[in-house]
């Protein structure tokens, strides 16, 4: 249960920018805050595995689903620090495995056919109306654009875009070309 609270102060700390607060202003925020995709990703995270609130936070899990057309499942692994933009009509299969500090955004569609999900790693952002087919690996620090149709693996640090997804922008490559040319100049 623990890590379950680290899980949901991670995702508190990146809605509303307040790391430190006690649970209880948690709690608050959830039933005053207005924020439903807060409240999405709370009740995912308690539905996750068995404790005290578990038949409440399945429930409500389910409910919130039919209500925002958000499907995301509760055997899908998850890192700290789930952001959900605009929280509504999202399908995330429960094979994918999302790593820590990922935005997930509106009209988004993570699937399979085949029981092997998506990877996606840390601070990773992806854009409203996108699939990921299959068995994808998404690197670290990567963008995924708008619309996009991703059916091969991203590298770190890119930017892809299109459909199918193509990359757009490398930032790992430009990272080393400054750091290569900053020692030249020095």
């Amino acid at each position: 249960m623990t890590e379950t609270i680290k899980k949901i102060r991670s995702d508190y700390h990146r809605y509303t920018g307040k790391g430190n607060d006690p649970f209880y202003r948690i709690v608050l925020y959830l039933l005053f805050g207005r924020n439903h995709c807060f409240n999405y990703s709370f009740w995912l995270r308690l539905a996750n595995k068995k404790n005290w609130a578990w038949p409440l936070a399945v429930f409500m899990h389910k409910r919130l689903s039919v209500k925002y057309s958000m499907q995301i499942s509760r055997r899908c692994k998850i890192g700290y620090g789930l952001y959900l933009g605009h929280g509504i009509c999202m399908v995330v299969s429960p094979h994918t495995v999302i790593g820590n500090n990922v935005n997930l955004s509106q009209f988004l569609n993570i699937g399979t056919n085949h029981g092997t999900g998506a990877t996606i790693g840390d601070n990773v952002w992806i854009g409203p109306q996108v699939c990921i087919v299959e068995n994808v690996h998404i690197g670290n620090n990567s963008n995924i654009g708008a619309g996009a149709v991703v059916v091969k693996d991203v590298p770190q640090g890119t930017t892809v875009a299109g459909v199918p997804a193509k990359v757009i922008s490398d930032k790992a490559e430009n990272f080393l070309f400054n750091v290569y040319t900053d020692l030249q100049n020095t």
